[in-house]
């Protein structure tokens, strides 16, 4: 019977959702959290699990296959398909966070891009800066968390241990590996 009744929300909040202009590919796909907030204009992909505390602005788009709680999503970004946001995953207007990343505890400005198999976790990314496949930011000592900190127009090749803490100036350059 809980179920059930859980079906009926889940129905209720997806259709309230798209009258108030959220598209949702598959909407049977797409499950909601009772305090999910999504703007209208905001696209949701098919297989979609909001957690508590998500909040998708209008002009988002969430690609399939994405798992997002506690994050915020700004205006006109790009997520999955397949990420994983975390609690404190701030994602700024017009950023991307490709497939196959996960992003924790962290900022990522406007027009930042981590575009496929990398991990951001207690960071903050500059505007515009790009962050190559593979990169991890290793932000645990074994008895701390610490920042990492990539400057606005930073180049972060790809495959590289950014090993905290850590500070990367504005239009600096990482090779890969």
């Amino acid at each position: 019977e809980l179920s059930d009744v859980e079906d009926i929300w889940q129905r209720r909040a997806r259709r309230g959702l798209m009258l108030a202009g959220v598209t949702m590919r598959d909407p049977a796909t797409v499950h909601l959290n009772y305090d999910t907030h999504i703007e209208a204009d905001a696209v949701v992909g098919q297989n979609v699990v909001f957690g508590p505390g998500a909040v998708v602005e209008a002009g988002a788009n969430i690609l399939p296959f994405c798992h997002i709680e506690g994050a915020r999503i700004a205006k006109g970004a790009s997520i999955g398909p397949f990420a994983r946001l975390r609690p404190g995953a701030d994602i700024g207007v017009d950023a991307k966070v490709g497939n196959f990343c996960e992003v924790k505890k962290a900022t990522l400005a406007e027009g930042a891009k981590v575009n496929h198999l990398t991990y951001i976790g207690d960071a903050e990314i500059g505007t515009g800066a790009n962050i190559g496949a593979g990169t991890i930011t290793c932000n645990y000592d074994g008895a701390n968390k610490h920042l990492t900190q990539i400057g606005a127009g930073a180049f972060i090749g790809s495959n590289s241990s950014l090993v905290a803490p850590v500070s990367i100036g504005d239009g600096a350059y990482v090779g890969s590996g």
